[in-house]
């Protein structure tokens, strides 16, 4: 089952859930060969990505180990086209593709592009795949990176998709990153299950949010407090997700509660970028959705904070030297997951693990 045995109008109208198997590797395994939303990867999966993830930055440590993984996709090359602002995304994706080995080029600017001379976007994808093994897009175009996998794989040149962030839907590989991060925060006290995770700040056009809160459904007795203001609440969409598959969840606006009660802390920014009109998130008081000294002091001794980054205000930078400020730890995690979804993509997973580095 592949996308070239479905239309796209068909494929358009099914649920995340229901689009997995036309988005696997044709190798068998189950790894993903288009990366495009959160709900493609299972605990199985999960697990599997955090092994290599693992595998991996153990290996680099080592100048052998370090040239073997050079050596890996050292044939391959990988486009980076970010039609939307940047940093930690951009160049995670890229230093991942160094330590494999690809080869990278990237357009971070359409005016630097033939779209300044009014080439559509699809039409500067299929390009890229002439010249690409793998395309690393984020958009602020919701759909897409869908719309160009189904595209691609129907075309003479079929090449992978990484979907780095596609407007206020989906960032399926940040959400990665913060589950191997929340793995790796508490695989020695006692692990990621029966924990309680609290978002905080901008639910409602967080994508990092959406994405993690669907990849937390696969971890048993997972509690997920939504902490708001109401105009930036978590989705409907979400919401019913998390009660369909009978999740303990809370949707509040009383951050310093929910820090009491919480084993991680997932701060975000507001989302202005989305406003509808110039200004309109600056009438919204979020003064009560901030961490600071005050909230450290709520937090469980072996809780932590995260946030996607960038931030403004909303975490103070006092919180920056506390053990449990994760974040910075959370950024470096993104080079190693997303490596190691690279590496899957292409099929390499049995071969890093085998290795004898």
């Amino acid at each position: 089952m592949t996308l070239t045995d479905i239309s796209w109008e068909a494929f358009k109208s099914l649920k995340p859930e229901e689009k997995k198997p036309y988005l696997a590797c044709p190798n068998g395994g189950g790894m993903p060969y288009h990366t495009l939303f959160a709900q493609q990867f299972d605990r199985n999966l999960i697990e599997r990505l955090c092994a290599l993830a693992n595998r991996i930055r153990f290996i680099n440590k080592s100048r052998e180990g370090a040239l073997f993984l050079k050596s890996i996709l050292a044939h391959k090359r990988a486009m980076l086209y970010f039609s939307q602002p940047s940093s930690r995304t951009f160049l995670s994706h890229l230093a991942a593709c160094q330590i494999l080995g690809l080869t990278t080029g990237s357009v971070r600017d359409a005016a630097t592009s033939s779209e300044f001379k009014g080439e559509t976007k699809e039409d500067s994808i299929r390009t890229f795949s002439s010249y690409f093994d793998m395309i690393i897009m984020r958009s602020p175009e919701q759909g897409l990176a869908e719309k160009m996998a189904w595209e691609l794989s129907n075309s003479s040149r079929p090449v992978p998709i990484l979907n780095a962030g596609s407007g206020k839907d989906q960032h399926p590989t940040q959400a990665l990153l913060d589950i191997y991060t929340l793995i790796r925060s508490f695989e020695d006290k006692g692990g990621l299950e029966g924990r309680t995770v609290t978002f905080c700040g901008d639910l409602m056009r967080g994508r990092t949010v959406r994405s993690l809160s669907y990849l937390l459904t696969n971890f048993k007795n997972v509690r997920q407090i939504f902490v708001a203001p109401p105009e930036l609440q978590v989705p409907a969409d979400v919401v019913m997700t998390l009660a369909k598959k009978g999740v303990d969840f809370e949707v509040s606006d009383d951050l310093r509660r929910a820090v009491k009660e919480s084993d991680a802390v997932y701060m975000t920014r507001i989302q202005d970028e989305w406003d509808s009109s110039k200004g309109a998130s600056a009438k919204i008081d979020n003064s009560k959705y901030k961490f600071g000294a005050e909230e450290l002091k709520l937090l469980k001794p072996d809780g932590i904070i995260m946030h996607p980054l960038p931030r403004r205000d909303e975490i103070a930078t006092c919180c920056d030297r506390d053990p449990r400020a994760m974040y910075w730890r959370q950024m470096r995690n993104g080079m190693w997951i997303r490596a190691a979804l690279i590496a899957a993509t292409f099929g390499y997973e049995n071969e890093i693990n085998t290795c004898g580095y």
